[in-house]
């Protein structure tokens, strides 16, 4: 059976609203067991339990989570989004920015296929206190 774009577009959203929550578990849940995740910055492609890890480290580092001006388009086996993802870094309270697209391959109702594209001068205020 084939996803309904309705159905596609309603995961789109719990992923996104899941990140911004902290809500990693549910944010994971999203996604197949065996998704790749792909960023345009190292051109690697990642399991899912790698991506919570990041996702769990940036939400201990940024306060505030958001993902502005979203501009979803669903479509037959995924989504595309565009979106700005914004916060504040805890250690020095700093406002920071991140422009993004997300292309989404969607199957059985999970996203099987994520690849990131985003300028990584921005990612670099993102993870300036990391430690890993």
């Amino acid at each position: 059976m084939t996803d309904s774009v309705q159905s596609i577009e309603t995961l789109a959203k719990r992923f996104f609203d899941a990140i911004e929550a902290g809500d990693i578990a549910a944010m994971r849940a999203s996604l197949a067991d065996d998704a790749a995740i792909w960023h345009n910055t190292d051109e690697l492609i990642v399991t899912p339990d790698q991506t919570a890890q990041t996702l769990t480290g940036m939400v201990a580092r940024i306060t505030d989570i958001h993902y502005a001006d979203r501009r979803l388009t669903a479509f037959p086996g995924g989504f595309v989004q565009q979106h700005v993802l914004t916060g504040k870094r805890r250690h020095d309270g700093v406002a920071v920015r991140l422009p993004c697209a997300i292309v989404c391959r969607v199957d059985g109702g999970l996203i099987t296929r994520l690849d990131e594209y985003f300028d990584s001068a921005h990612v670099a205020t993102f993870r300036k206190f990391a430690t890993s």
